[in-house]
């Protein structure tokens, strides 16, 4: 069941920026997910319900952003670029030290729960390549070293 703060924060949202439900349906499951982790069945059914639409259109939205998790992710998640620019600047070592560090392969988190590694098509920091994302932070002009530097940043 959604909890009145999901459900005051989703309120917000549509009083200031949608004239139906289904149109804050990006933002209503971003409230979702920072309130439970990650997005469920039962959470998208509910979800749906409140906004009016059906389990299988919410999924849809859900599964087309790749910032929206359906499965448990680990406390921070690291998005590493995999675009043409990071390739070019090292990306390769790169991932391969951190696959090394944190024992986990892209897709994975580690058994401590402290870290999901999923790649990224593009972070929009080509001019600064190879460069990754913990959770909200953007980190560029990345060695192995400076990774593992950002890394303690992070309980």
């Amino acid at each position: 069941m959604l909890s009145e703060e999901i459900k005051r924060e989703i309120e917000s949202y549509i009083r200031e920026h949608c004239p139906t439900p289904r149109g804050a349906s990006i933002e209503a499951l971003m409230v979702l997910q920072r309130h439970r982790g990650w997005l469920s069945d039962e959470s998208i059914r509910e979800l749906a319900a409140y906004l009016e639409m059906s389990p299988d259109e919410l999924d849809g939205v859900a599964t087309f952003y790749n910032h929206l998790f359906r499965k448990p992710v680990g406390r921070h998640v690291i998005w590493i670029c995999d675009s043409v620019s990071c390739w070019i600047m090292g990306y390769e070592g790169l991932l391969e030290h951190m696959q090394g560090r944190l024992g986990i392969n892209p897709g994975e988190t580690t058994p401590d729960g402290r870290f999901t590694l999923l790649p990224i098509q593009c972070l929009g920091a080509c001019h600064h390549a190879p460069a990754l994302m913990i959770d909200d932070d953007l980190h560029e002009d990345l060695t192995p070293q400076k990774f593992d530097e950002i890394l303690e940043r992070y309980e």
